[in-house]
């Protein structure tokens, strides 16, 4: 087998983040991922920003074998439900101090091997530097089109951030994506194929575990749900990047013909109270159940009341860019999951598809298609049992098995050539 070659070498691997722990990708991707690369035999650390830097009481822990420190302010505010966007002075300020903070703390942490975790001004500054000075490769992973799907107030800042993306991954040893989307713009901007490896999201089976019955129950109760049909959401409530919008139109027409289906819709954002607005106007108020941010522990929980997940996706670039950790959540925990045909769903679906693809992102059919599966029992079932296949083809320990090798064979080849 592969897995013993390099196995506990103890190399020292440094993810830099402009994100935190709660942050999606960060939940989602870097945190499992550097979970399971200490497990391979690295020593992991990552450090990283934090959205609300000021009130933590602890910024650095050990976790899971990940050492983790958090540095400075991220480059946006979030508090209870919402998300706040700093000023363009304020937020070049807020960006400089995140940027020498990454820098300084990455010099004093031991590292064989830097990881950019999006290739964003502040840690790809940071990162590439530190790895001249230390004279260490550098990965850069690509998991979003950032230019197109980061929040942008001013045309000055998605230009400075599509510079950063596009040349970043150039001045890297390695680059890593979550897509075939990503994988090809690479390509187009004149870098080698040799250079790019896939390395798509998963799911981390230590978290999404089926919940005790007793409290499956009981929320269910508490929120109301039970013996209903729940159509749920889970995830950022931000209209930019997710036309949560659309699935509670969708809803509203299902709820005229099912009278016991329910939405839940489990998540903050900055949208949060736009979207709860958007329901009381629908005169579906009482059907919609907004949580709020919950806590990551509990998301397993939430799963397990749901009857159908939904991934509304528009037809953009940044969709096309993306790869959405709820879908693999949801097959982990049985849910049958619904969504557009665009980017790279059609191929995380496979073949029989464990994704109802609508053909486009619009209400009228996305309300047919959540009619059809409530009321079809076997066609869900059908979903959720390609599901449960299909998700062992995107687990944390298997994805970061063999990444392991790759970050090891670039780490050897650089001490070789060091001499």
């Amino acid at each position: 087998m592969i897995m013993a070659i390099h196995q506990n070498r103890g190399y020292h691997l440094v993810f830099l983040l402009t994100q935190d722990l709660e942050s999606p990708s960060g939940l989602g991707r870097y945190f499992p991922w550097a979970k399971f690369l200490v497990r391979e035999g690295f020593n992991v650390t990552i450090l990283a920003l934090h959205s609300n830097f000021p009130s933590l009481s602890m910024k650095e822990f050990i976790r899971d074998g990940v050492n983790i420190k958090y540095v400075a302010q991220m480059h946006v505010h979030k508090s209870d439900h919402t998300t706040h966007y700093f000023s363009p002075s304020r937020l070049v300020r807020v960006s400089w101090r995140a940027t020498r903070a990454l820098y300084h703390a990455g010099m004093e942490t031991d590292s064989d091997l830097i990881i950019i975790g999006k290739p964003h001004p502040m840690n790809s500054l940071a990162g590439i530097r530190q790895a001249r000075k230390k004279h260490v490769p550098v990965v850069v992973d690509c998991d979003d089109y950032e230019a197109e799907s980061n929040h942008t107030s001013s045309q000055w800042q998605k230009l400075m951030l599509r510079f950063f993306e596009d040349s970043t991954p150039k001045k890297s040893d390695l680059i890593t994506t979550n897509t075939y989307f990503n994988k090809n713009r690479l390509i187009k901007l004149g870098i080698s194929e040799s250079k790019i490896h896939y390395v798509p999201n998963g799911v981390d089976i230590d978290r999404f575990q089926t919940a005790p019955q007793a409290e499956i129950e009981k929320y269910k109760r508490e929120l109301g749900l039970e013996n209903k049909k729940v159509v749920a959401y889970l995830g950022s409530l931000s209209l930019a990047n997710h036309p949560v919008n659309v699935l509670i139109e969708a809803f509203a027409e299902v709820a005229k013909k099912i009278d016991d289906a329910k939405l839940l819709i489990v998540g903050g954002g900055k949208d949060f109270e736009n979207l709860k607005e958007l329901s009381r106007k629908l005169g579906i108020s009482e059907k919609v159940i907004f949580t709020g941010k919950v806590p990551p522990e509990k998301m397993n929980l939430y799963y397990s009341l749901t009857d159908i997940s939904v991934d509304p996706v528009n037809d953009t670039l940044a969709d096309h860019g993306r790869c959405p950790l709820k879908i693999f959540e949801s097959w982990q925990m049985g849910v049958p999951v619904v969504s557009a045909d665009v980017g790279d769903r059609r191929i995380l679906a496979g073949d029989p598809p464990s994704i109802r693809l609508s053909s486009t992102n619009t209400t009228d059919e996305l309300s047919q298609i959540l009619l059809e599966l409530i009321q079809d029992k076997n066609a869900l079932d059908d979903l959720k049992n390609n599901g449960r296949k299909r998700i062992r083809d995107f687990l944390w320990a298997g994805i970061a098995h063999e990444s392991a090798e790759i970050f090891a064979d670039l780490i050897d080849q650089a001490k070789r050539k060091d001499g």
